[in-house]
């Protein structure tokens, strides 16, 4: 119950009990179970008092001290605390619903489990405040300030925010499905576990930020540089998402492929992402073997390779006039990363092609690494049972080409051989 001195005090005006605060520091006000209906208690200096089970309704708490105050489990709902002092007050299970707390002060106070439904926090400042397992939905986040904030569990659901600082907060297991954030401060903030579906993320900050397990489906990523976040490649993917290209342009093309991919970002476009944003993709350098009875083939593979950036070499079109062809060849097998050997029942015939060969594969010994790729167009390297192409068809993986004058798989044959001619380390050669 209530201190009926204090409650007498009270009822002098807001002068009387400020300047009795000032006189008796020392004394706790206890307005615990206090019927407050209507009480005009702007500016009063209530810091360290025990509001308790106080019975609070149209009161008008603006500018009010409330340092420290304990308001624990009190329905708050639909009170006007503009500019309040709340800071270090426990506000845990309070019921804040459609409260306007436009420009308080609750830094480090504890508002776990608190309805904040439709509140008002326009402006306010929740730095390092407990706010876990609160309802924030539809709440008024304009220019918030929640760095550092413990808002793990805490629903955000189909809530707008703009211009709000969650930098350094704890938002792990939150639920943001269907929020709207525009210019939000997400920097090293713990976003590991929070449902994200249906979400939109403008302009944001989530440098440092951390994502992992987080659930997105048709979340937009809009003007994001996404190329810090962690765990980007553990997010679990419920629907595709949108993923802008001003996001892949200020990513620098430095996001998990594993991401993009679960995103429903096309294989096609995250290959050659990175030459976007002006860092071209590396490929191997190539030499291209093949029987000229097979030139027909070796020509369209040859352009291929060329338009999607691999720079490769052959006969026909390459040899300087005059050139001895047997040692120009030679020196390019040297020079090229890879020998590209078109395998066919032509090729597995010429000595020219055997001769090539030979050479990669002396390279193989000498720089102990992989040279040789072999692609075929018919079965016949696949019966020959001696000789160098029994060889390559028992220690090589060889690419099917088979079908090559069908556009789509020859298309998918060369999607995969661009693959795995992408270089991790590649020599300038040629």
């Amino acid at each position: 119950m209530a201190n009926q001195e204090h409650l007498e005090i009270l009822a002098q005006g807001i002068d009387t009990l400020n300047k009795w605060r000032k006189e008796h520091p020392e004394i706790q006000v206890d307005l615990s179970g206090a019927n407050l209906r209507n009480a005009i208690l702007n500016s009063a200096d209530l810091s360290n008092a025990n509001l308790c089970k106080a019975i609070i309704h149209s009161a008008d708490f603006s500018r009010a001290n409330l340092r420290n105050a304990d308001l624990s489990n009190v329905s708050l709902q639909e009170e006007g605390f503009v500019n309040a002092n709340f800071s270090g007050a426990d506000l845990s299970g309070a019921n804040l619903r459609n409260a306007d707390l436009s420009g308080a002060d609750l830094s480090n106070a504890d508002l776990s489990s608190a309805n904040l439904r439709n509140a008002n926090l326009e402006r306010a400042i929740l730095r390092n405040a407990d706010l876990r397992g609160v309802h924030l939905e539809e709440a008024i986040l304009y220019g918030a300030d929640l760095s550092g904030a413990n808002l793990s569990r805490v629903s955000i659901v189909e809530t707008t925010i703009v211009d709000a600082d969650f930098s350094g907060a704890n938002l792990s297991g939150a639920d943001l499905i269907g929020a709207q954030c525009w210019d939000v401060d997400f920097s090293a903030a713990n976003l590991s576990g929070t449902l994200l579906e249906t979400a939109s993320f403008h302009s944001v900050n989530v440098s440092g930020a951390n994502l992992s397990n987080a659930w997105i489906g048709h979340t937009t990523f809009e003007d994001i540089d996404l190329r810090d976040v962690k765990g980007l490649e553990t997010v679990y993917h419920a629907n595709p998402s949108a993923i802008s290209i001003d996001t892949i342009y200020r990513s620098g093309g430095n996001i998990p492929e594993a991401f993009l991919l679960r995103a429903g970002v096309p294989d096609p476009f995250i290959d050659y992402m990175r030459s976007l944003v002006g860092k071209p993709i590396d490929y191997y350098t190539c030499f291209i073997s093949y029987s000229s009875k097979d030139q027909a083939f070796a020509k369209r593979l040859y352009a291929d390779l060329q338009s999607n950036g691999v720079r490769c070499w052959f006969a026909p079109e390459d040899l300087k006039i005059g050139a001895k062809i047997r040692s120009s060849i030679d020196e390019s097998i040297r020079l090229h990363d890879k020998l590209l050997l078109v395998l066919s029942k032509y090729s597995v015939m010429s000595q020219w092609v055997e001769q090539e060969v030979e050479k990669a594969l002396a390279r193989e010994r000498k720089e102990s690494k992989v040279i040789l790729f072999p692609i075929r167009l018919d079965q016949s390297v696949m019966d020959i049972e001696e000789g160098w192409p029994a060889l390559i068809r028992n220690t090589r993986n060889i690419g099917d080409f088979s079908r090559w004058k069908r556009h789509e798989t020859y298309r998918k044959a060369f999607d995969r051989l661009l693959r795995d001619l992408k270089a991790e380390a590649p020599k300038k050669g040629g």
